[in-house]
């Protein structure tokens, strides 16, 4: 059996929810140890890396395989169950389909070719200025720079971590001691700008009471990262900034 799975239906809307606003496919990588994705958005602006350990499933068996997922369709499976039905997932490898079950619900959904889905390299970085913080906050940030703008400056200096956001009248500014953060490590003052809708789309799918890891340098990418599934799973996000003209 190529790969024969049951899962609590809010991990994989988890899954959705985390990969649905940058592309519309993704190819699952199944292994023994559990099922990754990684995908880059059309406009090479952000790159999202997930991982589900085998732990986080009811049941699992599997070996190595591909699967291409049309992340609507499935999404639309899943809109017809509730956060703790369990899904079941199963590779008819004959048809190319995979055998979705919720209940007495059966969906045989065709999947995509995996031959021309791009592999993306996960970019080595270093970004010196690094937070940890609850979701909640960060998410605080960006709904109120929402309204005045649509970028928005992380800045990580040696006492605090701040978000900024300037519009044409108005500013708002969010400043978070290292004291009241999880946890700060930084060797200077480190700022880039982002667009706001892709990090509100990124902090979205994370709970408000749970963490964040974000990393920052200047006019770098961004690095934002946290735990689903319980911690067992994993989710990193790159975002390129936005560099201001002089």
């Amino acid at each position: 059996m190529a790969f024969n799975a049951k899962i609590k239906a809010e991990i994989l809307k988890t899954l959705i929810d985390v990969t649905s606003p940058l592309v519309s496919e993704v190819k699952l990588n199944i292994k023994k140890e559990g099922v990754s994705l990684r995908a880059v958005d059309p406009a090479h602006v952000a790159l999202v890396d997930l991982h589900i350990g085998k732990e986080a499933f009811e049941e699992y068996r599997a070996d190595e395989t591909e699967l291409g997922i049309d992340i609507d369709k499935l999404s639309g499976i899943l809109k017809l169950s509730s956060s703790n039905d369990i899904v079941s997932l199963e590779y008819d490898e004959k048809d190319n389909r995979l055998i979705v079950k919720i209940g007495n619900l059966t969906r045989k959904m065709a999947l995509i070719d995996t031959t021309g889905m791009p592999d993306p390299k996960m970019p080595t970085l270093d970004l010196p200025g690094k937070v940890v913080l609850k979701a909640s906050e960060i998410t605080k940030g960006i709904k109120a720079s929402e309204a005045v703008s649509d970028h928005l400056a992380l800045i990580v200096t040696e006492d605090s971590f701040e978000v900024f956001a300037e519009g044409d009248t108005d500013i708002v500014n969010l400043k978070i001691s290292k004291d009241d953060l999880i946890e700060h490590s930084t060797d200077g003052k480190y700022k880039s700008l982002f667009s706001i809708d892709y990090l509100s789309n990124m902090v979205k799918p994370v709970k408000s009471d749970e963490v964040v890891t974000i990393n920052v340098g200047n006019d770098n990418p961004t690095r934002l990262e946290f735990d689903i599934a319980d911690s067992k799973g994993h989710v990193t996000y790159l975002l390129a900034p936005r560099i201001e003209a002089e």
